[in-house]
């Protein structure tokens, strides 16, 4: 087997036997059958994928003992995020091909995050949906050594494969194909890098709801509004997601401080951000906000995004950025995290309310609250017995709002017991608002823990 990890050190590359380490997880696994494509295209892709620093498992053996998936080629599979097959002539006649295929189709549809890039090398889509005898009589042959049950389990993962939009030796050279793939590729993992905050505690739940609003698979496009007051995670919560599904899509925008760019009429940037993210190029101009509009519905419909627009506070910017269905391709996603459900004005008869699936954002539990503060304030999941009175008091004051108790516990790290008592007194004093405003401006580094 080759693969590449982590724990690589001296070579890229490295051969290597079951018992050998796997490191970390790897961005592509690579499923082809050898004598086809070893020594030539595959070797090729896999040089190109690994010179772009991306991580590859590379299964390199043809002919198995056993029947079963397990072991290192097991855990190599489960914690990959893309797999590319590179379908051959002679792909279907190996049983081992086709049980890893399976399989991956299997690990795609439990997870958002894995994703199968189809190669057909010297077929065509058709062969591998056994439209054409190709495939269809080295499955006949599997039947009397591997059962019915099994082939059919392989010919419904084929078929499935088949149907997602892949990468046709035919049409392409293969130097410049591989060098496509490899740029895909390449964008696809570095566009799901927002960052997100050391520590993330009550947020698995927050995330399965929202999941399961995106409805994965479904070819209609749909508008996610997380809404919820300031400081609550709705934007950590988008980032989550964000990071998870935005392989999954032709192209990924996450947008930021929408209000300040539009406090200062400089929507224009934001669009002209959203269409270079989108259509992968820094060569875009948008002259103004109605050229944008109109290049954002033009060159977008035709694609399946994923789009984030982080706390809009203005129904117009929503207009000027994503305001419609038909602007974009089945099965994009809109993201919009916002204070203000009213912007968002919907009658229960509307149409729209098909479009809009809405999320509001609720306080943290209690546990969660002391767990998140004690990360920041003594690195541990619970604060010391001494400080455990103090630690409630500071998480009720806070009304439990994960803002709050990141900026307080972080500036409560290794402070004494005086300044944890002349904190919590300050804090005493401040109406709600008011302190949210001072964490606020402790955030952006305007004001100073004096100041509580």
């Amino acid at each position: 087997m080759k693969r590449k990890s982590d724990s690589e050190t001296a070579t890229s590359s490295s051969t290597g036997g079951g018992s050998e380490s796997l490191g970390a997880e790897f961005d592509v696994f690579l499923n082809f059958r050898r004598p086809d494509t070893r020594l030539n295209f595959t070797d090729h892709l896999y040089h190109s994928l690994d010179g772009a620093g991306i991580r590859v498992f590379l299964d390199d053996e043809d002919i198995r003992k056993g029947e079963k998936i397990e072991g290192e080629l097991l855990h190599a599979i489960n914690n990959s995020k893309f797999y590319v097959p590179i379908f051959s002539r002679d792909f279907a006649s190996s049983a081992w091909c086709l049980r890893k295929l399976a399989h991956m189709v299997e690990c795609s549809r439990r997870s958002t995050e894995k994703v199968i890039l189809p190669i057909f090398f010297d077929v065509d889509p058709y062969d591998v949906k056994l439209r054409t005898g190709l495939y269809v009589d080295a499955l006949k042959r599997h039947e009397e050594r591997c059962g019915y049950d099994e082939v059919q389990r392989w010919k419904k993962a084929l078929t499935e494969v088949a149907s997602i939009n892949g990468w046709d030796c035919k049409d392409t050279g293969q130097g410049k194909l591989i060098k496509l793939f490899t740029d895909e590729v390449s964008m696809r993992l570095g566009r799901g890098v927002r960052v997100l905050p050391d520590h993330l505690v009550g947020i698995d739940i927050h995330v399965q709801n929202v999941m399961l609003m995106l409805g994965k698979g479904t070819l209609d496009v749909r508008f996610i509004i997380i809404h919820g007051m300031g400081g609550i995670g709705k934007t950590t919560l988008a980032k989550v997601v964000f990071n998870r599904i935005a392989s999954q899509f032709d192209g990924c925008s996450f947008l930021s401080d929408i209000p300040q760019f539009s406090q200062q009429n400089k929507i224009v940037k934001l669009q002209k951000r959203l269409l270079s993210d989108i259509l992968k190029s820094k060569s875009i101009k948008v002259h103004d906000t109605d050229f944008g509009i109109n290049m954002i519905r033009g060159r977008c419909r035709n694609k399946k995004v994923l789009i984030v627009l982080d706390n809009l506070d203005r129904r117009d910017q929503l207009g000027k950025l994503a305001e419609k269905c038909e602007w974009f391709g089945s099965g994009s996603r809109i993201i919009v995290t916002t204070r203000d459900i009213g912007i968002f004005k919907i009658n229960n008869n509307n149409a729209s309310m098909q479009v809009y699936h809405f999320y509001g954002m609720k306080k943290m539990d209690e546990h969660y609250a002391i767990q998140l503060f004690s990360r920041y304030a003594f690195e541990s999941d619970a604060p010391p017995r001494e400080y455990d009175k103090i630690t409630r008091e500071i998480v009720k004051i806070t009304d439990r709002l994960p803002l709050s108790l990141v900026v307080i516990g972080s500036s409560l790290y290794c402070e004494s017991e005086e300044v944890w008592d002349d904190v919590l007194a300050k804090l005493k004093k401040m109406p709600p608002k008011e302190v949210r405003e001072v964490l606020k401006r402790f955030r952006e580094g305007t004001c100073s823990q004096r100041e509580y």
